[in-house]
């Protein structure tokens, strides 16, 4: 696991200088949000993966393959489903979805024919 590196902020109280100006507040406040900007957003840890490409190529084929088997599996329950959805429609004797099932049937026997 990369290391999580923190920005270590301390505040200056009652201490002068060019940064307790208007002009340095506001570029101590843009600096501010850009650092945790960069924190929110893992630059550090990108980084520590593209110094180390086996472990990128490895993290990113696990996930692929989590992805695949989710796919597989989620289209498998949606298939099983709209078959059983089918399965009760065409018991009940429907003449329009009867007669639409038939076609595709039929179209797919025409297909199936050398």
């Amino acid at each position: 696991m990369p290391r999580r590196w923190r920005v270590k902020r301390r505040a200056e109280k009652g201490a002068a200088g060019p940064a307790h100006t208007a002009a340095g507040e506001s570029l101590a406040q843009m600096v501010e949000r850009l650092s945790i900007a960069l924190e929110r957003s893992n630059v550090l840890d990108y980084t520590v993966l593209l110094q180390h490409p086996w472990r990128m190529l490895w993290i990113n084929f696990v996930g692929g393959m989590a992805r695949g088997l989710g796919i597989g599996i989620g289209f498998t329950v949606l298939s099983a489903i709209l078959l059983y959805i089918l399965r009760g429609l065409m018991m009940a004797n429907l003449p329009f979805i009867g007669d639409l099932i038939a076609t595709i049937v039929r179209l797919v026997e025409q297909q199936l024919r050398p």
